[in-house]
């Protein structure tokens, strides 16, 4: 994806008569818009009854749009099938873990494991590929959309039987199966594949490794359909680049692995203007999907002008604030923003979700900021090659995700998201961008490298963590990490198994505390600050505790051990530190420490630096609702406003600057 930033949305015009397209058009070509997303829900448009084909319709839009030099990100239609499949074909309805069946009138209504389903994807999206593949308005495949968003775990016979088939493949006999689930445990042992059940209903806990292979199995389950359909698309044209849209940190799929397999990583946010961490949040969203994939471009393909339709209560971004949220998207790396949708519906589910051009058309204040951004993103040319350097990673795993959230813990309410931005806050604040890296990537390019609760580890996944705190790194290491192999079973002894050699102590045990309860945490020069949630009954080891718990019935156990490795140094926290202390570990790591601008100027504003080979891009983003003046010593070339800057720039709410220095000018 070269040559400008990507800006429009879903367009689905089969929603509307044929008079209304050739308007739409002429709207789109007024607001900047250079590529839609075409035919997401349109199975039932394409293929009204089995092997009944209309496409005539899909011709003259793509006319249409190829005339007025929009693009097309052309989808499969295989995400919501159309009424008759499912009346004809019971079985390609999915059925829950109580093993009730769903109906139509919905979407995502289809099992991934049914053949009837499977079959009747791959045909349509043939019959897709075949009447229009070589329109030149087509720039990009949209597989799907949004796996496993409403069905992410089918119990059905087809399901069963599919997972049998993947334990074989992955254990080789039954006996394996049993050691790896430990099942001598409640008298689960198996004495073949065939009695093996996907984890359905039960009195009480399923076994867990039973329920992490599920997880496991499911998301290749999704993962083999998109290659049949992905197949069938790069066979017909394999120089147009493939995505599929993404949910940010959607638990049930890992998009590690799949990310693996897309030319564009794609997301959709839509991230809640109420929250007061909405930023922060949307912020950490796009660093993991830029991370997914470190050698592909990535797009946001959905967020919201306005609101959502599907909260408890969907209040709207502010004036402002729609186009500082994609210029956050801009300055981590995003090849593109795009919309959902681009047209409100005027029936349907989602008729009150905001579009672009909403029921009220021109006349919407929505619309002026939509064509006021779409300008602005199409003189952005010059971030050609720029790209975002981190110089932190968070380490991030699903099976760790599954593993930590599965029941029967020491903590059933410990959240891997909350852990993440408990660890990613005040990285934010600082001006420091993150990258997401999985346990097994080279991490020898990052200065820091944050481990938040990977409760799940392998002894080889551990042992490179270890070297590269050997080689001269710095690890941060939270509570609740190397607890449990890949099959989900203790590391016996003081926990930590191969992540021992980080956490400078042993830990003999753990004590969540109670809701709602913090300590004081006492450090060497004498301050307290707090914690909650959570304290490590750890004994000194190796390291050099740096703080203590000072209160409460844990007093005077190790809170944070520094432990030399190597050349390197690893800093363990043995509770969930408030933000004074957490900021106190930061500053132990050079590439964390002192106080950039962003902090001086107030709450609210964001920094990110883009660079390329000849520029530095620093874009600032003022996410309150007051002024903020910030000090940038060495000036630059402000581009959004098109004018050299001083050493100071005035951003008022939800306003942007974007400046630009030489690489080789002061401040680089």
């Amino acid at each position: 994806m070269t040559g400008r930033i990507r800006y429009g949305g879903d367009y689905n015009p089969e929603q509307w008569p044929s008079e209304v397209w050739d308007e739409d058009v002429r709207l789109m070509v007024q607001a900047g818009v250079n590529l839609v997303t075409v035919g997401v829900f349109s199975w039932a448009q394409l293929e009204p009854a089995e092997r009944t084909y209309s496409f005539a319709w899909l011709h003259e839009v793509l006319d249409l749009l190829g005339d007025a030099g929009i693009g097309v990100d052309l989808a499969t239609p295989t995400a919501s099938p159309p009424p008759w499949l499912s009346a004809r074909y019971p079985d390609v309805l999915p059925v829950d873990a109580r093993g009730a069946r769903y109906s139509h009138g919905s979407r995502q209504h289809f099992c991934v494991c049914s053949a009837s389903y499977r079959a009747r994807a791959r045909r349509v999206v043939e019959r897709l590929v075949s009447e229009v593949a070589n329109h030149p308005a087509i720039e990009m495949w949209h597989v799907h959309n949004e796996y496993g968003c409403h069905v992410p775990y089918c119990y059905c016979d087809n399901h069963a039987q599919a997972f049998r088939a993947w334990l074989q493949r992955r254990y080789g006999s039954v006996d394996e199966l049993n050691e790896a689930w430990g099942t001598t445990f409640w008298s689960q042992r198996y004495g073949e594949f065939a009695e093996v059940l996907p984890p359905r209903l039960t009195p009480t806990f399923v076994n867990p490794g039973q329920e992490l292979d599920y997880k496991r199995f499911s998301n290749d389950a999704f993962l083999e359909e998109f290659f049949e359909e992905r197949q069938i698309l790069r066979t017909a044209r394999p120089d147009i680049p493939v995505t599929t849209n993404f949910m940010g940190f959607f638990k049930p799929l890992d998009y590690f692995a799949w990310a693996s397999e897309l030319d564009v990583v794609s997301t959709d946010n839509y991230a809640d203007p109420a929250d007061p961490d909405a930023m922060m949040l949307s912020a950490m969203h796009y660093d993991l999907v830029r991370s997914l994939n470190k050698d592909a471009a990535w797009m946001v393909m959905e967020q919201t002008p306005l609101r959502v339709n599907w909260r408890r209560h969907n209040s709207p971004k502010v004036p402002g604030q729609m186009r500082a949220m994609s210029y956050q998207a801009v300055a981590r790396g995003a090849a593109g923003v795009l919309f959902f949708q681009w047209r409100a519906s005027r029936s349907g589910a989602e008729k009150f979700h905001s579009a672009m051009v909403s029921h009220s058309g021109v006349a919407s204040p929505v619309w002026a900021e939509v064509a006021g951004l779409g300008r602005e993103l199409d003189g952005l040319g010059t971030l050609e090659g720029s790209g975002v350097d981190a110089r932190v990673a968070m380490v991030f795993s699903w099976a760790n995700w599954w593993a930590l959230e599965a029941p029967a813990k020491p903590a059933n309410d410990l959240s891997m998201t909350d852990q993440l931005s408990w660890m990613y806050r005040p990285l934010f604040g600082r001006g420091a961008t993150v990258d997401f890296c999985r346990p097994d990537e080279r991490l020898d390019r990052y200065e820091v490298v944050l481990v938040p609760s990977l409760y799940l580890v392998t002894e080889e996944d551990g042992a490179k963590l270890v070297s590269y705190v050997e080689r001269g790194g710095t690890a941060v290491v939270s509570f609740w990490s190397g607890i449990v192999d890949e099959r989900d079973v203790v590391y016996l002894g003081p926990y930590g198994g191969p992540l021992r050699p980080l956490i400078g102590c042993d830990v003999v045990d753990v004590a969540p505390l109670p809701e709602g309860m913090t300590i004081e945490v006492e450090w060497e020069d004498g301050t307290r600050t707090g914690a909650s949630f959570w304290a490590d009954v750890a004994t000194e080891g190796t390291g050099h505790v740096l703080a203590r718990v000072a209160s409460g019935p844990w007093a005077g156990r190790p809170a944070v051990v520094e432990a030399r490795v190597g050349q390197g140094r690893a800093y363990y926290l043995a509770c969930r530190l408030d933000a004074a202390g957490l900021a106190r570990v930061y500053d132990l790591a050079p590439a964390l420490s002192g106080e950039p601008a962003v902090h001086r100027a107030g709450p609210g504003v964001e920094r990110v630096v883009r660079t390329s080979a000849d520029h530095t891009y620093e874009f600032l983003i003022n996410h309150s609702e007051e002024e903020r003046v910030l000090d940038i010593a060495s000036g630059g070339f402000e581009l959004l406003a098109g004018k050299q800057l001083g050493s100071r720039v005035a951003l008022a709410p939800m306003d942007v600057a974007i400046v630009r220095r030489d690489r080789a000018g002061p401040g680089d």
